[in-house]
């Protein structure tokens, strides 16, 4: 919420952080939500909604780079893909950058989230809706899910935490109906939150996903404005050796790639997947039950 000058995110209870406002460049209240842009002199321009930071200019490309090139490069065939949410255009600038894919589809609820963040955080986008392989479908995502025909190789959920609208594409049946549109060897990712502090976001994904791919895992990177530890991202395919792909092999496939990343290395890929052990202690908890 804005108080005078500073932001302060409300996501956790008895804790959080704040930002100092040096403009605010949008702001949206109605009966369902509060919207905010606003400069910061740390982390340039933020977006912010129902007291929760959802990305800012300076530690974004953490975020959508993991999203994106983790399961491209793992998958290594990739020709069609499928965005869920991500209405900064920040994932789709990332998976425009794989030259080989042939149809990217993305799905946002809203057309005006798209034209605020174009206007306001142009280089999330960075000119990616302009790809001729890109489709913009403005719908709900999980009604896009359970009503299409379409395959995809990859499933790249973009959602916000599990609460007011976002809570829907963290049900068992939005996983079900991603199940059902993989091809045979997709992989399914989605955020799923700062381990530390919503650990019940990680298990509950796990039980859920189980029921309907054969490998379930998470892997993790650190993003400053995501605070209280270490973010983790789900992990779904019915294929464990996608996960696991060695080193040397993601390592040739990000070369032939020819990708420019900023955090994002074939290194950094194959660490991701190695989880602290209070992450290891709650998933084995919930596997025993």
């Amino acid at each position: 919420m804005l108080v005078e000058q500073r932001y302060f995110e409300t996501l956790h209870p008895g804790y959080g952080q704040y930002f100092d406002v040096e403009k605010v460049l949008f702001e949206q209240k109605t009966e369902q939500w509060h919207l905010v842009i606003f400069d910061n002199p740390f982390f340039g321009r933020v977006m912010a909604l129902d007291g929760v930071i959802q990305t800012t200019e300076r530690d974004e490309f953490i975020y959508h780079e993991m999203l994106t090139h983790t399961p491209l490069l793992a998958h290594g065939k990739a020709k069609s893909v499928l965005i869920i949410g991500g209405g900064d255009g920040g994932m789709l600038r990332e998976v425009v950058k794989h030259s080989a894919i042939e149809q990217i589809t993305m799905v946002e609820i809203d057309h005006a989230v798209v034209d605020m963040c174009k206007e306001f955080l142009p280089g999330h986008s960075a000119g990616a809706y302009d790809d001729p392989r890109v489709n913009l479908v403005i719908a709900d995502g999980a009604e896009f899910v359970k009503n299409t025909e379409q395959k995809f190789d990859v499933i790249i959920s973009d959602c916000t935490d599990p609460i007011g609208p976002g809570e829907v594409l963290f049900h068992s049946d939005f996983y079900a109906a991603c199940s059902a549109c993989l091809n045979d060897g997709g992989i399914m990712v989605a955020q799923n939150g700062v381990a530390f502090m919503q650990i019940d976001e990680v298990t509950t994904s796990q039980v859920r996903l189980s029921q309907y791919f054969s490998d379930c895992s998470f892997y993790s990177a650190a993003v400053p404005s995501y605070v209280g530890g270490i973010m983790t991202f789900a992990w779904a395919s019915q294929q464990a050796e996608l996960r696991q792909a060695p080193l040397e092999v993601i390592t040739q496939r990000f070369n032939a790639a020819n990708l420019n990343t900023r955090y994002y290395t074939p290194a950094i890929h194959a660490a991701s997947f190695a989880l602290p052990r209070y992450i290891e202690q709650a998933l084995a908890n919930v596997q025993e039950r």
